[in-house]
């Protein structure tokens, strides 16, 4: 499966570029324990945030910062199979998991719940 990997990456950061960093660090340490059990983890920041550098962004939640950073996730959702809600405070993460629900994906919240890849 494709999994999206949602939780908090600017939330209850008052954007701190060191909070920021450990909630990035935090959704991509939920990626390894994925990728062993032989899925595909991805993180809509993967994505988002060189794209938001080479569009002439200078701070978070300028322009081209909103115009990026929450539509690849939703980009993303649509080719997932899956969803990964990490604990913690987020509203973008919530969207995730709303538009993930209106399309019938499966959502976890705890790895153990995530099956193992069939081979």
């Amino acid at each position: 499966m494709l999994i999206l990997i949602a939780g908090p990456y600017r939330s209850g950061t008052n954007d701190d570029p060191e909070l920021i960093q450990q909630n990035l660090h935090n959704l991509e340490a939920a990626a390894l324990p994925i990728f062993r059990k032989g899925h595909i983890p991805i993180i809509g920041e993967w994505i988002a945030l060189p794209l938001i550098s080479l569009a002439g962004s200078t701070q978070i939640g300028d322009e081209a910062w909103q115009e990026i950073q929450y539509p690849a996730a939703h980009r993303i959702l649509e080719k997932c199979d899956a969803i990964f809600r990490i604990h913690g405070a987020s509203k973008g993460a919530d969207e995730d998991v709303r538009i993930a629900q209106e399309k019938g994906l499966k959502i976890y919240y705890n790895t153990e719940d995530i099956p193992d890849a069939k081979s």
